[in-house]
């Protein structure tokens, strides 16, 4: 329940923030006709299903974003109850899962990684890694600056061997992020996977004729998927492989 209210929030980070707008006032309203969301037609997920996904004033459509956003992070907090129990890692899991949420939303539609979230997002990891066990503030430290140098050096060998900028500093706030939360292994294992994904993506979509090869694709989307993988079973892949060196 709590993971449902919550996305129903990052919805409105999603939509305004890229917009520069305030995420306070005004109220929500429909983006076609203005009226305004009344409070029973901002239930999450049930008030979508009653309305049938469209406005109750002109009866316009619902972006399918808004539930979707909504069930996905009621998942989220879900899977982190499930792994981490009752427990500050599972609060902990739950802010860097709604960070990763907003952050490939916003990626999506706009290829943008906004500083009012990675910054503040990267400060929080540092912060909470003072009170939890694991990954411990120092491994924080450590990943956050690993994650962030690691990008800066992929950016620049990728700018001197093709002479375009294949990534942003968006990318390199967030992989600080993921790495400040997760520590120098989980920002490790995101990255990973995340360009594993990305680069498979792309041959896809490219064999498929839905791309090219210069095509741009959010690669911030897959760091937030990479991400997720690491947080659930990111460490013990890790200490195995670090077990097999």
């Amino acid at each position: 329940m709590l993971g449902l209210i919550v996305g129903s929030f990052l919805n409105v980070v999603v939509h305004r923030l890229p917009r520069g707008g305030s995420l306070w006032r005004p109220r929500s309203s429909c983006p076609y006709c203005r009226g305004p969301v009344l409070a029973r037609d901002n239930v999450p997920l049930v008030s979508f299903l009653l309305l049938r996904g469209r406005c109750r004033h002109c009866r316009a459509p619902i972006s399918w974003r808004y539930p979707a956003l909504e069930a996905l992070t009621g998942v989220l907090f879900a899977a982190c109850a499930w792994r981490f129990g009752p427990s500050p890692e599972a609060l902990a899991a739950a802010i860097l899962c709604s960070l990763l949420v907003a952050l490939a939303a916003i990626d999506l539609e706009h290829f943008l990684l906004p500083d009012k979230l990675t910054l503040p997002g990267i400060l929080a990891g540092l912060a909470l890694s003072l009170w939890l066990p694991r990954p411990g503030f120092l491994a924080a430290a450590v990943g956050a600056v690993a994650g962030a140098g690691l990008l800066i050096l992929v950016i620049n060998f990728w700018f001197w061997f093709r002479g375009e900028e294949g990534m942003g500093l968006g990318d390199v706030n967030m992989l600080a992020l993921i790495g400040a939360f997760l520590g120098w292994k989980g920002a490790l294992v995101a990255l990973v996977a995340a360009a594993l994904a990305g680069a498979l993506t792309g041959l896809v979509l490219i064999a498929a004729g839905r791309m090219e090869r210069k095509s741009r694709l959010p690669f911030g989307a897959f760091l937030a998927a990479g991400a997720l993988f690491a947080l659930f079973w990111g460490e013990r892949l890790a200490d195995a492989y670090w077990t097999l060196l």
